[in-house]
């Protein structure tokens, strides 16, 4: 058997989901007993391969086209699929990230395969791969197993930690893989990144709701509900929820939510819930692990004070 990891990068940088995703399917491999590959897909990327080597990757393939510079739907599906069959790979993982979301069916469908998405802890078990993964929006969690003959797993961001250890530096293979113009016909042109602040998908603390001097104090990307993107005041990229990112960061904020059981599919896996909300039925309180029943714009200014005081900020 061979398993297959797809490294995500952007603009010639990895996302951190693509550390995750290499040293969970190293782990993955050891257990099952097999060989173990990587996969980059981008613009002049050999030279940030070799850095997977530190998170356990063995064989790293690359494939490389200026047009890869930035993702496109139909090309990036291709080259995963054609070097996936290539190489006989029985498992694909990939990071549950925007791009892995989108990317991962058009493989599943290209490959035959059956797809376990979101997972939040995969093991083996008798030599089977069994992976746990969130349902009904969140309110309980299954246990599945992929039967198809080529198995595909989406690893959801910030919940599989990777650790740099003292693997040895592995060299970039390179791929060539024919793309045609009709390939790019659908295509990312821009990429907008807030400046200042961690991606939400990827921080260890998000605070949520309009609440840009707190997130300030504590170095934490900003979220949002839909109520909040639906009305103006913050862009699409930072909303959480069931139409928006999943997340999962060690300390999540939630300041003047209610919970509704959209946004809780969002950020329920978090590791520490925080809720401020005046309403003390509210529903982010049945999955919070501190709350706070208050005036979010009372409490809040004191909370940023007495954060700066104790940070010395």
């Amino acid at each position: 058997m061979k398993l297959l990891a797809f490294a995500e990068q952007r603009e010639g940088k990895f996302k951190k989901a693509a550390y995750e995703v290499t040293q969970a399917g190293r782990r993955l491999a050891d257990q099952l007993g097999a060989e173990f590959v990587t996969l980059v897909v981008g613009h002049d990327v050999a030279g940030i391969a070799q850095s997977l080597g530190g998170f356990g990757a063995q064989r790293v393939i690359t494939v490389q086209d200026a047009r890869l510079r930035l993702y496109s739907t139909r090309a990036y599906a291709k080259i995963v699929a054609e070097v996936a069959k290539r190489e006989a790979a029985g498992v694909i993982l990939f990071p549950a990230s925007q791009m892995g979301k989108d990317l991962s069916p058009r493989v599943a469908g290209k490959l035959e395969a059956g797809i376990a998405a979101d997972c939040i802890a995969i093991k083996v078990d008798n030599g089977e791969i069994v992976a746990t993964r969130p349902v009904y929006a969140g309110k309980a969690l299954i246990d599945v197993r992929v039967t198809s003959t080529t198995k595909i797993f989406t690893l959801r961001p910030n919940v599989f930690t990777a650790t740099p250890t003292n693997g040895a530096a592995v060299s970039a293979e390179t791929f060539t893989v024919e793309l045609q113009d009709a390939d790019f016909d659908a295509r990312v042109t821009q990429v907008k990144i807030a400046e200042g602040r961690p991606d939400v998908t990827e921080a260890s603390i998000i605070v949520s709701g309009v609440i840009e001097k707190l997130a300030d104090v504590l170095g934490a990307a900003v979220g949002a509900s839909r109520a909040v993107v639906d009305a103006g005041w913050r862009p699409h990229d930072e909303q959480v929820g069931q139409t928006g990112k999943t997340v999962s960061p060690t300390l999540y904020i939630a300041c003047g939510i209610s919970g509704a059981v959209q946004h809780l599919a969002g950020m329920s896996s978090s590791k520490y819930i925080v809720a401020i909300n005046k309403d003390k039925d509210a529903p982010i309180f049945q999955v919070a692990d501190y709350g706070v029943v208050g005036d979010v714009f009372e409490i809040l200014p004191a909370l940023t004070n007495e954060l700066k005081r104790v940070l010395g900020k």
